[in-house]
């Protein structure tokens, strides 16, 4: 398999820049780093990203997150082995990657105020633009039909 074409943010100079410096003030904000690739992966998962599937589930075996973890953060709901607060982030990880599913508010005041309650500003931040982030690489990943094991630059 093949893409259709070099990844646009690597095409384009500057888009490469903005995303480090989104990604550098994502790192900024106190998030855990295995909990940022956990919201990449399901985000990923339900959008069929298989370039970043593979690549947040690799970050995963390579930080050393147990592998019951990995394997079912796709049904987090019925898996034990996620954090209330990891719980939460997954429940918003969904609700805005699935906007347009939704006829009501994308994301209620009874999910805001759980994941505020695990997180603060700052960590909040971070995850909503780990949440942004990964949306956007998966549209782009499923617009140039970027392949699983692709290694970027």
């Amino acid at each position: 398999m093949q893409a259709r074409m070099k990844n646009p943010a690597f095409v384009l100079a500057d888009a490469m820049k903005g995303v480090g410096s989104l990604i550098k003030a994502i790192n900024q904000g106190g998030l855990p780093q295995e909990l940022q690739e956990i919201v990449g992966l399901r985000a990923s998962q339900i959008n069929g990203c298989s370039a970043c599937v593979h690549s947040h589930t690799q970050n995963l075996v390579k930080a050393g997150a147990d592998s019951e973890r990995i394997a079912t953060v796709a049904a987090w709901r019925e898996a034990p082995f996620f954090t209330d607060a990891e719980r939460a982030a997954l429940n918003l990880t969904e609700a805005v990657t699935r906007i347009a599913d939704r006829s009501d508010e994308a994301v209620s005041d009874a999910l805001w105020d759980e994941v505020a309650d695990h997180f603060d500003e700052q960590e909040l931040s971070a995850l909503i633009l780990v949440i942004g982030v990964t949306n956007m690489f998966n549209r782009i990943n499923a617009t140039i039909k970027e392949p699983a094991g692709t290694v970027w630059g």
